[in-house]
């Protein structure tokens, strides 16, 4: 069944993506008679990295473009998929500025793995990055994470089944730089079994804008880039014979109730309150996580 719905997801996307892509002139033509206020928005490009070490190798990486929206500046729309700067605010329990980097939908398609928050303590202050808040979505079940951070360093219960390929076992070790003239994102799986089995890398640099002739192409099928490399290597992992790994809703309806259990020991364990093998050394945050699971909107974005 969910072979069937990936399929009509794709055949659906790729219609109206076609089909708005020969609208593009059009809304290009009409932005330039009637121009849009782009403030608060910075444009990064860089490269994405992906690395499994264990129980196969297996890396690829590919060029990606980002865009940072202030969100207190360009606030999205009542339809968007994503936290408003207030609320935002009131999950980070912050009081400053919100960015948020994700790559913006194109032609009818959004893709993001991974979406961030950028949480100000303080405003008018870009250098004081108090918390962030990670955004992740997994492809193809339609399911999404959102949860706080710290972005010195933190280790967090992995908590969604993102890949067809990983089990739910182990931890996220997240690390985040304050995005100025580049910014950087780090995030390993520590698996009890295969150790620190799996690392992806975000390194990007700010793009100038009178570079850019328009944001429309820019960004142009850059979700479906995305999408295409996800499946790819998907299917190359199969073909390696990396064993597949059922959806735990399927098997075990409180999978995300063991996650957030999984979660606090971590946490006890950084307090010097709990012994396990996941205790990550030398990391001392106690964050509350404060997970929020929803349903991504269809197509899967």
């Amino acid at each position: 069944m969910e072979l069937l719905c990936l399929l009509g997801s794709i055949i659906w996307n790729s219609i109206i993506s076609f089909a708005l892509s020969l609208l593009l002139p059009f809304r290009l033509l009409l932005r330039r008679i009637l121009p849009s206020d782009d403030d608060g928005i910075i444009l990064y490009q860089g490269v994405v990295w992906h690395e499994r070490r264990r129980p196969v190798h297996h890396s690829f990486k590919y060029n990606v473009r980002y865009a940072l929206i202030h969100l207190d500046v360009s606030p999205l729309s009542p339809s968007s998929n994503h936290l408003s700067a207030d609320e935002a605010r009131n999950l980070a329990g912050t009081t400053g500025p919100v960015f948020l980097l994700t790559i913006p939908p194109s032609v009818g398609y959004e893709q993001n793995p991974l979406s961030l928050y950028y949480c100000y303590d303080q405003e008018n202050s870009s250098t004081n990055l108090k918390k962030c808040i990670a955004e992740v979505t997994n492809t193809p079940w339609g399911e999404r994470v959102t949860f706080v951070f710290n972005p010195s360093s933190d280790v967090v219960a992995k908590v969604l089944h993102v890949s067809p390929f990983m089990d739910m076992q182990g931890s996220w070790k997240i690390k985040a730089t304050a995005p100025g003239n580049d910014l950087s994102v780090v995030i390993s799986v520590h698996h009890p079994d295969l150790g620190e089995h799996f690392c992806a890398v975000l390194r990007a640099q700010r793009v100038s804008t009178s570079k850019v002739a328009d944001k429309l192409f820019f960004f142009w099928l850059m979700p479906h880039k995305v999408a295409v490399w996800i499946y790819w290597h998907a299917l190359k992992l199969w073909w390696k014979s990396v064993s597949f790994v059922q959806h735990p809703r399927y098997n075990n309806p409180v999978y995300r109730e063991e996650a957030v259990s999984r979660d606090k020991k971590l946490n006890y364990c950084k307090a010097g309150d709990f012994e396990t093998s996941l205790c990550p050394r030398g990391d001392t945050n106690v964050i509350d996580h404060q997970f929020s699971w929803t349903d991504a909107k269809w197509p899967w974005s």
